[in-house]
């Protein structure tokens, strides 16, 4: 099972941190809180990222609302896997991932994205990256 990537949660805490600043200074959102204690344990265990399952559930909801203010998809309308290639053109994804995205849980969804991001070899990224833009 994919796991969910510090830099995923480092987005998840600016996030929230914008969304609910701290009012003193010191004192943290509920969400920051939970999602801080992860991102600690994740610098001090020297881990990249974490188990979406061992999540503690305070921390994994803040998690899930970041999550659903990004782009669900990374397609761009022209995709090469209908057309019989292993990896899309247009998205990176490969045909798999493409096939089964809407069962995919929200932790590999983002290890694609990441994946695909990190490659930045796909049409989204440079030929047709005006219709990747986000809105």
């Amino acid at each position: 099972m994919p796991g969910i990537h510090i830099t995923d949660v480092e987005a998840a805490i600016n996030h929230w941190r914008q969304r609910s600043p701290s009012p003193d200074g010191v004192t943290l959102a509920p969400e920051l809180r939970a999602l801080a204690e992860v991102y600690a344990l994740l610098i001090y265990h020297r881990e990249d990222e974490a188990d979406e399952a061992s999540f503690p559930a305070a921390a994994h909801a803040a998690w899930l609302a970041w999550y659903s203010t990004t782009p669900d998809t990374p397609c761009i309308a022209i995709c090469s896997t209908s057309q019989g290639d292993d990896v899309c053109k247009g998205c990176g994804r490969t045909f798999d991932e493409v096939q089964h995205w809407p069962e995919m849980t929200p932790a590999s969804k983002r290890a694609t994205w990441r994946r695909i991001t990190l490659h930045a070899d796909a049409w989204r990224f440079n030929r047709y990256s005006e219709r990747a833009a986000e809105k």
